[in-house]
């Protein structure tokens, strides 16, 4: 269990825009930040960073919270571990008891994988510098490639002993379990007899975008025919190969900064290249390239440049992958490497300027590309060129933007010489189909989603229906409470001897105070949490701060509290001077504040309780029944109206 001292210097400590861009690329609109939302599928961002209230929220989606939530929802942790990872990130030491065999039995399945996965790598990398056997094969092979120990263990690159059960033995000696070892993929059992599926080979391995190993790859370095040359971790709870790509942790940074994600096929690739100072490279290694790739990819930059081996056999079938990225809204380029080399190979047998040189000149758009590969090909056969104009103007047919299709619909024209007209005429047909496709198949001919418009209200009992809602009046006594609670205002009080007495107490107190004494049972549940953990905390002499709320593990609260500080709206203050407008804010006057919205909210709940009985009594055939119902109604009424009196307010219906 972490100690609550070390919870709060965690929340203290952690800072949204830091942690959120850990994971997406931000960039700053006014006070805010935007970005991508990671947990949706959208072109246009609606995912807002607030640094001075310490919150995200996406207006797409409506996920919010803290950085604490923001780990939980995105690495799929529980709250204890997100800390964990936090205390990490910030390098803040947390005293834990070390786990025994039970301890780690007991971890969840998902966890106990992580841990595993982690200890796996940890043991590879020991093998490499401290084993004999390891030095003497693994990291001799890792120098032969040229790779310094500074890209090592960058890559935390390693080692899988020959001994054929040397990793499983030493694991379950540590108090692994056999169960997850099978699981995560790194043994292989059968009938009670297992071995290591990695033994004798290098390892590469696969983290996740927070840095946590998930899985690995092994390559072997005998010439033994039999074997598989690149061997995969397989799929399992915590690694599915189409969400990752290998080196994505190492690269997102570079990525952001140069706005650009270059695109290989193997992990040497990756290595070789960011050694030779190409850092923002990843690879989809182990898969073709999938959609969800992609949108990783674009969390991060609309740019991608993927390279291609000169004599690669499979470029043609990799323009699948080309329109794929073309669909999502990403501009793509292309980058091909002479005959024979590959990134690996160009990068090790010229200088960082001559790769960075040859990269800048050799890099085309994919219309250019496309066509000149192609159109080779023709042979000047008019069938050939005009199946491959086909195929170009479908690619070009995916882009969403229209102006980036208009632009490339002039390059194809000027590389095939043909009418441009010609090209938008098939381009409106390729458009055509894939929008019947699109609608045959159930889904929106158009990508943005409509959005809903509420409705006229019809009938006069909609309005007074509406009249009854107390849910505006519970946010503002919610938000009171989270943002000013703390504060300290003048509150008089009446003795027994009929003299006044004016004291300090925080507005917290004045407010539940008299939700307590006026019996308001809140109709939201969230905010029914809220207020009670207000009074739990107030009777040990605590008041509640928002961190705690936005930090909460109750996923209803956390979302409640971030929507009431989530304000897209603000008044600027040039219009304020513009204007000569004075907008008070709500920091102002909280105790007449705190009078007015809790007015407003028993005035609400004894209209409600008014309308109940109305209800109540229409249906009654009890004349006894009715008569009590009777009289509760008119002490209701009595109370509406003492009190509209009092608060000056005058309400009919």
């Amino acid at each position: 269990m972490i100690p609550k001292e070390t919870v709060a210097k965690i929340l203290e400590t952690a800072e949204i825009v830091d942690v959120v861009s850990d994971f997406i690329s931000l960039k700053k609109r006014g006070a805010n930040y935007l970005g991508l939302c990671p947990f949706h599928n959208e072109k246009g961002p609606s995912f807002t960073v607030s640094p001075a209230k310490g919150i995200y929220k996406c207006f797409g989606c409506g996920k919010a919270g803290a950085p604490v939530n923001f780990i939980m929802e995105h690495e799929g942790l529980t709250y204890p571990e997100a800390l964990r990872f936090l205390a990490k990130k910030y390098s803040i030491k947390i005293e834990e008891v070390e786990q025994t065999a039970d301890q780690i039995k007991e971890q969840n399945a998902k966890e106990s994988m992580m841990l595993l996965s982690a200890y796996a790598q940890q043991q590879f990398t020991k093998n490499l510098w401290e084993e004999e056997e390891g030095k003497r094969i693994g990291l001799s092979y890792f120098k032969e490639r040229g790779f310094s120990k500074q890209t090592i263990e960058r890559f935390q690159l390693g080692y899988s002993l020959e001994s054929r059960k040397a990793f499983s033995d030493k694991a379950l000696a540590d108090g692994y379990l056999m169960e997850y070892l099978a699981k995560t993929g790194l043994t292989i059992e059968n009938e009670g007899r297992y071995f290591d599926r990695f033994s004798g080979r290098v390892i590469f391995p696969i983290h996740n975008i927070s840095g946590r190993p998930i899985a690995f790859g092994g390559r072997i370095l005998t010439n033994d025919k039999k074997l598989a040359k690149y061997l995969n971790s397989p799929e399992s709870e915590i690694y599915h190969k189409s969400n990752v790509l290998y080196g994505l942790f190492q690269a997102k940074k570079t990525i952001v900064e140069k706005n650009n994600c270059y695109l290989v096929e193997g992990y040497t690739d990756v290595v070789s290249l960011s050694q030779a100072g190409v850092e923002n490279v990843v690879a989809s290694a182990g898969t073709s390239l999938t959609v969800e790739q992609i949108r990783l990819i674009r969390r991060f930059t609309p740019n991608v440049t993927i390279m291609y081996d000169g004599d690669s056999a499979g470029i043609k079938a990799s323009f699948r992958g080309i329109n794929l990225i073309l669909t999502e809204g990403l501009n793509v380029k292309v980058l091909l490497f002479p005959d024979g080399e590959d990134p690996d190979s160009f990068a090790k047998k010229h200088t960082q300027e001559e790769l960075v040189l040859f990269m800048e000149n050799n890099t085309t758009d994919f219309i250019s590309f496309k066509t000149k590969l192609l159109l080779d090909e023709t042979k000047n056969d008019p069938i050939a060129k005009a199946q491959l104009i086909h195929e170009i103007v479908e690619s070009i047919g995916l882009i969403p933007d229209n102006i980036a299709r208009s632009l490339y619909i002039k390059e194809c024209s000027r590389l095939m010489t043909v009418d441009e007209q010609l090209l938008l005429n098939e381009l409106n047909k390729s458009l055509r189909k894939q929008k019947s496709k699109t609608t045959n198949e159930g889904g929106s001919a158009d990508y943005f989603p409509e959005i809903e418009t509420p409705k006229i209200a019809q009938s006069v009992s909609v309005v007074e229906n509406a009249e009854l809602e107390v849910g505006s009046q519970e946010d503002e006594v919610i938000r009171l409470l989270i943002q000013h609670g703390t504060a300290e205002i003048e509150h008089i009080s009446k003795l027994e001897t009929g003299e006044l007495e004016t004291n300090e107490v925080h507005l917290a107190t004045f407010i539940c105070t008299h939700i307590h004494e006026n019996e308001i049972v809140f109709e939201n549940v969230n905010y029914g949490l809220i207020y009670e953990t207000f009074l739990i905390e107030m009777e040990k002499g605590v008041i509640p701060e928002i961190n705690s709320f936005l930090s909460h593990e109750n996923e209803g609260v956390r979302n409640a509290v971030t929507a009431l500080l989530s304000d897209p709206y603000q008044l600027s203050e040039n219009w304020k001077i513009k204007y000569k407008v004075n907008a008070k804010s709500k920091d102002q006057e909280l105790k007449l504040l705190a009078d007015r919205v809790i007015d407003r909210l028993k005035q609400k709940h004894i209209l409600k309780m008014m309308h109940s009985v109305h209800e109540s009594m229409k249906n009654c055939n009890d004349d006894e029944q009715l008569n009590y119902l009777l009289m509760e109604y008119k002490l209701l009424h009595e109370l509406k109206e003492n009190l509209f009196k009092e608060t000056g307010t005058i309400i009919t219906h």
